[in-house]
């Protein structure tokens, strides 16, 4: 599969990672010093996510200032934005100065935010279930797998994440697998493509206006 295929895929995709009306956490895993088991915490934010989109009218009608609203105050102080967009950068970051690996930053972002808050609106009656945690796994890189069941066959859908003490549950997401096609290796092969084309700020020039035309009005 080439890049721009993936990423349509992946555009297709991405809203099943807040997908799920119900999580299913599945056998118990094994003992973490946080106060909050990685599986547990994929489950309580997901559960979090749909609750207010069912208890509020305009999120349920598909208010799209409201659902990237949600997105931004509920989901993504989760999401570890500067490893996964350094991540998603490659090489190329170490080199950026400060400022353009803030606005990198803030651009896929803002790439991923609409993303996601575009897909909330066609939640349906998905169900997410997290399956057991695999042992011996790595704090600064964890994978939580799960599953979401609905209409149509199973989809696959795992979730990265590091252990930051001080940050809420100590759990972050820094990269996300949606059927087999981890996000942030996805984005470096663009990304990649176009820093050596250009360089990092053709890049930045690119996702501004990749969110200028997604901004628009449908």
């Amino acid at each position: 599969m080439d890049t721009l295929s993936a990423l349509s895929l992946l555009n297709r995709r991405h809203w099943l990672v807040v997908a799920g009306v119900t999580a299913l956490v599945g056998m118990p895993g094994p003992a973490w010093s946080s106060e909050e088991a990685p599986d547990a915490f994929i489950a309580r934010i997901t559960n979090e996510t749909l609750n207010t989109i069912k208890s509020d009218k305009a999120l349920r009608s598909g208010d799209i200032q409201k659902i990237m609203q949600l997105v931004d105050s509920q989901l993504m102080p989760h999401v570890n934005f500067r490893r996964m967009t350094a991540l998603a950068t490659g090489p190329a970051w170490r080199s950026a100065s400060p400022e353009q690996q803030k606005r990198l930053q803030d651009e896929f972002k803002t790439l991923l935010v609409r993303t996601y808050a575009g897909a909330l609106s066609q939640i349906t009656d998905q169900v997410v279930v997290v399956k057991p945690l695999r042992r011996g796994q790595d704090e600064k890189n964890l994978v939580v797998n799960t599953e979401v069941r609905g209409k149509g066959d199973p989809i696959q859908l795992d979730y990265r994440l590091e252990k930051t003490p001080g940050q809420g549950s100590g759990w972050m997401i820094f990269d996300l697998n949606v059927v087999g096609i981890w996000l942030v290796e996805t984005y470096r092969n663009q990304f990649t493509k176009e820093i050596n084309a250009a360089g990092i700020d053709a890049l930045i020039a690119s996702l501004v206006a990749r969110n200028k035309i997604n901004a628009k009005p449908a």
